[in-house]
């Protein structure tokens, strides 16, 4: 018989609240349309946006991290010394070394284990699938999870393909111990035969060999995207619902990475929602910020009063990588 001691946790668990921080600065089509030599019309046509979220030079990942933190621990109702684990999900925080995760729980007053995630668009919903699998085996009571990008300072102006799109915000949850099942199995997986759709321009080690590498920015091939997204994410999105024991009738809301409204609107229709289901589109007026977008739309819905707690949601993220991952929750 082993002598080692299996610590058990809670058999469900679930997102206790939600907070986020938005940039801000609101910056809209027309502040953007001459280095790309586009219009406002273009912009909106191609993806929904009117309008993105920007942080201020001062502003930076962890700033947006620690206000949206701070909003989901205080509705959550629990003190900060409750909270065993964070997980920061960021492709944007410009070190690479020390994570942005330990520093954010040091903002906070926190010294509980602290990683980050680099899962692009699909970090989110990462980090979810390991909050839940941290409660549920006992290893911490209660976990944050945030996703928070400063998506502008990674963009060249003059990039027709991704510049115009991205956008600055940060979205916190706390997942904790629940009675009933709150997060269902995450359908999740990666692509990496599709890493250059969406990549940075130049690695690091192309800047310290060649002084006259440009600093490294975003860029992605938006077709090849589009279709990987539109067509390739609903199977996921549809097994998430099936693991998760539901039908798409049982769904409330929907809830993808805002990436492309278009995106959006044809995995709507692939997976085949009924017309009762919220859709989340915060993308017309925050942008596409990347690991921070889901948690924002899920405010949005909340908010303005599309979705309500206790809903079935099915969210999936999707991007870089090329990296996915779905599940199904119930909105806090």
């Amino acid at each position: 018989m082993s002598p080692i001691s299996i610590k058990r946790g809670p058999e469900f668990s679930r997102i206790l609240a939600l907070g986020t921080s938005r940039g801000e600065n609101v910056v809209p089509n027309e502040d953007l349309i001459e280095p790309i030599n586009s219009s406002d019309e273009w912009i909106q046509k191609m993806t929904g946006i009117r309008t993105r979220v920007r942080a201020g030079r001062d502003t930076d990942v962890i700033d947006m991290s620690e206000k949206a933190a701070i909003e989901a621990i205080d509705k959550a109702g629990i003190s900060r010394d409750e909270i065993d684990a964070v997980i920061l999900s960021t492709i944007t925080y410009p070190h690479i070394t020390p994570g942005g995760a330990p520093v954010l729980a040091d903002r906070l007053g926190l010294q509980a284990a602290a990683f980050d995630i680099s899962a692009a668009c699909a970090g989110y919903c990462y980090g979810v699938s390991q909050a839940d699998a941290l409660v549920r085996a006992g290893t911490a009571r209660n976990v944050l999870v945030v996703g928070a990008e400063k998506m502008s300072d990674w963009v060249d102006p003059a990039d027709r393909s991704i510049s115009y799109l991205l956008g600055d915000a940060a979205g916190a949850i706390v997942i904790g111990a629940s009675d009933e099942a709150g997060i269902g199995p995450t359908v999740w997986g990666s692509d990496g035969s599709g890493a250059k759709l969406i990549r940075q321009t130049a690695s690091w080690t192309d800047v310290r060999d060649n002084p006259d590498t440009p600093f490294p920015t975003l860029v992605q091939e938006g077709p090849s995207v589009f279709k990987w997204a539109s067509f390739k994410m609903a199977p996921v999105a549809l097994e998430a619902i099936e693991a998760a024991g539901v039908t798409p009738d049982d769904i409330k809301a929907f809830i993808p990475h805002q990436a492309n409204v278009r995106i959006i609107d044809q995995l709507a229709k692939q997976i085949g929602l009924p017309d009762h289901v919220a859709i989340g589109k915060d993308i017309a007026d925050s942008g596409n910020t990347s690991a921070a977008s889901i948690p924002l739309a899920t405010e949005r819905l909340l908010r303005d009063g599309d979705a309500a707690s206790g809903d079935l949601a099915l969210q999936i993220g999707f991007g870089a990588g090329l990296v996915y991952a779905a599940q199904v929750v119930v909105l806090p």
